[in-house]
């Protein structure tokens, strides 16, 4: 048994997603550009300092021809013959090139070369660094903001995801709840200069559902009128053709038993096509009835016809079989699919078998068109009429059609020369 799905509110879900991860991308590199930003400050302060010591150093040297004592107390002259601090030393062999060292318990030092040799000018700025002290506050103070931003992110998606999806969660509600002929045309509100997406949808949606109604009341509406007026000169035609059959000589039987046949069969394709044009086809469930006794009822309307053309019907069908169908289409699939048969028939044979998943009526014939079994036998024939159908297409459309309303599948199968049409369901 199948169940509804489950609804879930995916595009508003999605829409406070996008924002809230909109957001958190912002914030996280705005953070990291605000640290490289302070950090390429702070490195630049010192590279400035050093710059102008080594200036300063040059100028000194150019003069005096040895090197001045630092204005900064954080800068040392370290000559070749001078030993550099031993964590300063190692942090050099590691990285040799490197104008930015860093070494024990805190210390940070930055290096200018002084001369061709090798002549260093050493900052050590432990004591000056400003972002280093400050980092924690500064990456909290980043987190919080952040943080900030995306609730206030998420907020504004939710308000936005809400304000976009409100609009279809009602319309898809109303849609849900209303039936086919009573779906309004103001779904989404009036149309006008104001009219948003979600209410052109609406909109269309119900001039849509309003055709369609319309299609499918003209269609009914033809059927059955043309049903109706078919009825009574098939009533005449019936009639004419037996009167005709109680004077006729012998030598016209025949023919005039082809012209009953062929009235006969136009009669219960009338009744099919009548009930295809009630909204609701036939009455509704029906308890579980047997279904021997309906289709001898069926036999038994037909058994004139049956006996003009010396047809042996076989019937295996066991008499505690039961089917939930509403009686009246019983009779019409079955009286249609027995007209079907006789006049494709291609023995006086025809055997009308049941279980307890299908009904089946078969019979010798020659073989149907294979772009009708191919389609019978996924249950759909589709109305396929070919020139070899002389009609079979057509019939077993109707039939389908109407068992197909009522929960039933129509198979169509031809093996050794025999077809089979099933019910199934």
């Amino acid at each position: 048994m199948s169940t509804a799905p489950v609804y879930r509110p995916r595009l508003r879900r999605r829409l406070m997603l996008a924002f809230t991860g909109y957001a958190l991308t912002v914030s996280a590199l705005f953070g990291l550009f605000a640290m490289l930003f302070v950090y390429a400050v702070e490195d630049g302060f010192f590279t400035g300092v050093l710059r102008q010591e080594l200036q300063r150093q040059q100028a000194h040297h150019a003069t005096h021809g040895d090197w001045a004592q630092p204005a900064q107390d954080f800068i040392r002259v370290y000559r070749p013959a001078d030993t550099l601090p031993a964590d300063l030393a190692h942090a050099r062999i590691q990285r040799p090139g490197d104008r930015e060292l860093s070494g024990d318990e805190g210390r940070h030092y930055h290096l200018q070369p002084l001369g061709d040799d090798g002549t260093l000018l050493v900052a050590e700025v432990s004591r000056q660094l400003v972002v280093r002290p400050m980092r924690q506050r500064l990456l909290l103070w980043l987190g919080f903001w952040g943080g900030s931003v995306t609730l206030l992110a998420l907020a504004l998606g939710a308000w936005l995801a809400w304000r976009s999806s409100a609009p279809l969660t009602r319309l898809a509600a109303r849609v849900a709840q209303s039936r086919p002929e009573q779906l309004p045309l103001d779904l989404a509100g009036p149309a006008g200069p104001d009219e948003d997406e979600v209410g052109r949808l609406a909109r269309h949606l119900a001039e849509l559902n309003q055709r369609t109604r319309d299609l499918i009341a003209r269609e009914q509406a033809f059927t059955r009128d043309a049903s109706h007026e078919l009825r009574t000169p098939l009533s005449v035609l019936g009639m004419a053709c037996e009167e005709l059959q109680r004077h006729a000589p012998p030598g016209q039987q025949s023919t005039l038993a082809t012209m009953d046949a062929a009235i006969w069969q136009l009669q219960q394709t009338v009744d099919l096509l009548l009930a295809l044009a009630r909204e609701d086809g036939m009455p509704g469930a029906a308890p579980d009835l047997p279904l021997l006794p309906q289709i001898e009822q069926v036999v038994l309307a037909h058994a004139p016809l049956l006996d003009r053309q010396d047809i042996a019907l076989q019937v295996d069908v066991p008499p505690t079989l039961t089917r939930a169908w509403p009686p009246a289409l019983t009779r019409l699939l079955l009286s249609n699919l027995l007209a079907n048969a006789l006049a494709h028939r291609g023995s006086p044979h025809i055997r009308i078998e049941a279980d307890a998943q299908r009904v089946s009526l078969s019979n010798a014939s020659a073989a149907p068109p294979t772009a009708l079994l191919q389609a019978g036998a996924a249950g759909r024939d589709a109305g396929v009429k070919g020139e070899a159908s002389a009609g079979l297409g057509l019939g077993l459309s109707i039939v389908r059609r109407l068992a197909e309303r009522h929960g039933l599948r129509l198979e169509l199968t031809h093996e050794a020369g025999l077809t089979r049409v099933s019910l199934i369901g």
